[in-house]
């Protein structure tokens, strides 16, 4: 049965009338989605992978192990997807010695970490901001600042049309709602994410991103945010206890069905068919996750044995390997930094670190060295870098 999921309105924009979409508010009906068939089937599925991801991730004494790769590893796959190239080791390069081949590129990647971590803070501070378009909207500023988009109304829902796809409004492969109505479908939205929606919350996370992506409020970042929201609604709804699933690196590798998805919604009310593709991403995802997790836990426990029976072997070398995973990349002045210890003891257990194979030379200089926990990186990243 085919569902309607909006309103076409007619507007003019850059000259061209084209039909503008104006999605209804939140939960599908007429009819509504049930959890029933493959849906409850691959919700299940989705709900185990995840539980799995829990237990991953508290294998480890600090969870921040994971933390800090597994947000800027979502930062960067979520910027490829809109065009940026700088790699995971470019960002954490750069976040050690400020140098960038491609610093443009990086500093997008740096502003969505920003964005991450402003939103998880306020919705985690008793006085902070909810789940709102308020959010939202500061963490858009936070995201476009200084990087292409930045003369795009950082921070503001838009005033002008936009499309998506296409040279112009009138090739475009979708338009979205017109600038006078995205207030209200941003409140009715918000909303809905503070209702008592009977929805499992793990199929409302999905049924909000495609809304988002819908409406489509800002210039510029829609994606990246829309993305960002899946992983705060999934930690704010206590689905994760941390935000360690992100699903840009499944949207990505399977970005055509992705598209063809969203585009279904909204001409066909297909929401079925989107909850089942996502609930497959999410357990993706967590599956991704968990493999990720465990050869981490693997890693540092080989490499803790290795650097123990090291002869060379001092008590900085040991803490160094301690803070390695927050900072994969480090300077010998790094070290002596973190670890509050003279450049000499920090020298030491860098050169203890190269030789039992931890660290690896990055730089090619005589000075300055870099230094990077290279096996953490490539197992954290696989063959996505």
């Amino acid at each position: 049965m085919r569902r309607i999921t909006g309103t076409y309105h007619t507007t003019t924009t850059a000259g061209e009338a084209v039909n503008a979409f104006v999605p209804h508010p939140l939960p599908p009906r007429s009819p509504a989605l049930h959890v029933t068939g493959e849906i409850e089937r691959l919700h299940a599925q989705a709900l185990t992978g995840l539980a799995r991801l829990e237990v991953a991730g508290r294998m480890v004494p600090s969870t921040n192990w994971f933390l800090y790769g597994f947000v800027r590893k979502e930062a960067v796959i979520s910027s490829q997807i809109e065009g940026t190239q700088a790699t995971l080791r470019e960002v954490v390069t750069f976040e050690a010695t400020k140098q960038a081949k491609r610093p443009h590129d990086v500093e997008a990647v740096c502003n969505y970490v920003d964005a991450i971590n402003y939103a998880r803070g306020e919705v985690a501070k008793p006085k902070g901001l909810p789940l709102s378009t308020r959010l939202l909207c500061e963490s858009h500023r936070r995201l476009m600042k200084g990087v292409r988009g930045a003369d795009k109304a950082p921070g503001e829902i838009r005033r002008t049309q936009n499309w998506i796809g296409g040279t112009r409004p009138g090739n475009a492969r979708f338009i979205p709602p017109p600038p006078e109505q995205v207030g209200k479908v941003m409140s009715q939205f918000e909303r809905w994410l503070h209702s008592d929606d009977p929805l499992p919350p793990l199929i409302k996370a999905g049924l909000a991103h495609v809304q988002f992506e819908t409406i489509h409020p800002f210039l510029d970042g829609n994606g990246r945010i829309g993305r960002l929201l899946i992983a705060l609604l999934l930690e704010h709804w206590e689905l994760m206890p941390s935000p360690l699933l992100y699903l840009s690196l499944a949207f990505k590798r399977h970005q055509s069905d992705y598209y063809a998805r969203l585009a279904a919604v909204r001409s066909n009310g297909d929401w079925e068919g989107w909850t089942a593709f996502y609930l497959r991403c999410v357990r993706e995802a967590a599956d991704d996750g968990v493999n990720v997790a465990g050869g981490l836990f693997e890693l540092l426990g080989r490499d803790r044995r290795r650097l123990a029976s090291n002869k060379r072997a001092t008590v900085a070398a040991i803490q160094l390997l301690d803070v390695l995973p927050d900072h994969p990349v480090v300077t010998t002045a790094r070290v002596a930094q973190l670890l509050k210890i003279t450049a000499p003891t920090a020298r030491k257990a860098v050169d203890v670190a190269v030789e039992v194979g931890i660290l690896r030379e990055i730089s090619g200089k005589a000075r300055d060295r870099v230094f990077a926990y290279h096996k953490f990186l490539q197992t954290l990243t696989g063959d996505e870098s």
